[in-house]
């Protein structure tokens, strides 16, 4: 998809079925939320801003400015000092940030470059940095021009750890109906060491 199409859906993207699939990734990725934490691809902020209590501080990230309307609104509403959000689309060069971790939350499958997009990441991360990958298992049913259809585990791994990452541990942890392009799915955590 592309960056108009997150645009255009901003306002309505918050559904209950997103709701739904958010908290069960925020559920999964809990105990590594602390520190200086970007959330890259961010939308709304439906999987980061629930934890914000837990981080020193968070910046989400998105191309889509609709999107990050959005996800401010919320940030005032919850009254969030230690939550702003940042416009950038890193295929153009990513600004400074200084942050300990990077999360991507259903991110990577709608990005053409996935080696080009990671390798941005780490050079970002500083030495013991983490990288935090939600996204779905290689699909075979899902086929779409504009999307990944998942990601294969070991794939994955030799591609990180081709670009630095010293250590990669991949994981899935839901099984849902309908949750990629209508179809049945499995969802994985990556957590990866600079």
């Amino acid at each position: 998809m592309t960056k108009n199409v997150f645009e255009k859906m901003a306002e309505r993207y918050d559904t209950a079925e997103r709701k739904s699939l958010a908290q069960i990734i925020t559920k999964e990725i809990e105990p590594e939320f602390h520190g200086k934490i970007m959330d890259y691809g961010s939308g709304t902020g439906l999987v980061s801003l629930p934890l914000a209590h837990r981080a020193e501080e968070l910046i989400l990230v998105d191309a889509a400015e609709n999107m990050l309307a959005v996800a401010e609104h919320k940030i005032q509403q919850q009254r969030l000092t230690n939550a702003r959000v940042l416009h950038a689309d890193f295929t153009d060069g990513a600004p400074k940030i200084s942050v300990d971790t990077i999360m991507m939350s259903l991110v990577l499958l709608h990005i053409p470059d996935t080696k080009k997009i990671l390798t941005e990441l780490f050079e970002l991360l500083p030495n013991g940095g983490k990288l935090l990958i939600v996204d779905f298992m290689k699909n075979s049913s899902v086929s779409h021009p504009k999307v990944h259809s998942g990601f294969d585990p070991a794939e994955l791994t030799s591609l990180l750890k081709t670009i630095g990452f010293s250590k990669v541990n991949i994981h899935d942890f839901y099984h849902g109906e309908k949750i990629f392009m209508n179809q049945a799915a499995d969802l994985f955590l990556a957590t990866c060491y600079k």
